[in-house]
């Protein structure tokens, strides 16, 4: 029995199991492959958490659940999600436990200068958006406690984004980097360590249960900013970004699934895009890492 269930060990389930256990309490992470971060306070099990009955049978006696799993591709989202959602639901109710969910922005859809704060209004279109739209709305139809923590892209150590993807793979091979975005657009990225660390604080204070909150993060920056600093923190020569064209997705994923799946996103890279967290940083006395201190530790691989 621990005191902290967590689904999903990527990089937010990864640092919110470590976050608790270096608090002193004990967290169970699940699996599938039954991995996750090393810790006496960590019982790592390998289980299907889309399963409601194993679920519910391992989150006997906890607190939260945390769910933070997330399929590895968008083609995946629709057959992998719900499940998940479903099963994390019937734990929770089982047991009495908070629900703590990691959101995003892709509810609300595009918004008018590309600015989103914890009221702007689920409005998405594409089927992304309003598949969290609709996941959201079941957790807060389920009569349970809940609340959704949302942050933008993330950064930060073992991240998936726009710098793991793209930034890192140029600068280990020193070569140029395709990017697919407007190079100077300004856009808000969120730590994963913030998005772990509000998830945890949230979950556990009741004036956040029942509504969603954004995590406190750095001020917008643009992709050609993000790309300069990472450059100079890992003590390598400029990276070059080239802008791939807008079209080339769009037309690949006339044919190629994936590409479909992105080229739907892509209004968050080719225009501002800000998440405003003002309300949660005053409401639980939250604040974003300094972008500098998140990106020597991401860029510490490359500069060691």
């Amino acid at each position: 029995m621990a005191d902290h269930v967590v689904i999903g060990a990527g990089s937010i389930g990864s640092n919110v199991a470590r976050l608790l256990a270096e608090r002193g309490e004990s967290v169970r992470i699940v699996t599938r492959s039954g991995s996750g971060p090393e810790h006496p306070l960590i019982v790592r099990v390998a289980a299907d958490a889309s399963d409601p009955a194993r679920l519910t049978e391992l989150s006997r006696g906890a607190k939260v659940i945390y769910h933070c799993a997330n399929p590895p591709s968008y083609t995946m989202w629709e057959r992998l999600l719900p499940p998940l959602q479903t099963a994390a639901i019937a734990a929770a109710k089982a047991n009495d436990a908070v629900l703590a969910l990691t959101g995003s922005l892709y509810a609300y859809g595009r918004q008018p200068g590309g600015r989103m704060n914890e009221h702007t209004p689920m409005a998405a279109t594409g089927r992304k958006g309003r598949l969290r739209k609709r996941m959201w709305e079941q957790a807060l139809a389920a009569g349970i406690r809940t609340v959704e923590v949302r942050g933008a892209d993330y950064i930060g150590k073992d991240a998936t984004g726009i710098y793991s993807i793209f930034i890192e793979p140029a600068l280990q091979k020193g070569r140029a980097a395709w990017i697919t975005g407007h190079l100077d657009m300004p856009h808000t990225f969120t730590f994963n360590g913030d998005m772990a660390r509000a998830l945890v604080a949230l979950a556990q204070d009741e004036r956040a249960w029942g509504r969603a909150w954004h995590v406190p993060s750095p001020p917008a920056l643009s992709i050609r900013e993000l790309a300069r600093r990472c450059t100079e923190a890992a003590g390598r020569p400029p990276a070059k970004l080239i802008q791939m064209p807008r079209f080339v997705m769009r037309t690949a994923g006339l044919v190629v699934p994936i590409a479909r799946e992105v080229a739907e996103m892509d209004y968050q890279w080719y225009a501002p895009f800000y998440m405003d967290a003002t309300e949660t940083a005053d409401t639980f006395g939250l604040s974003a890492t300094d972008l500098d201190t998140v990106i020597r530790d991401q860029v510490g691989a490359i500069r060691d």
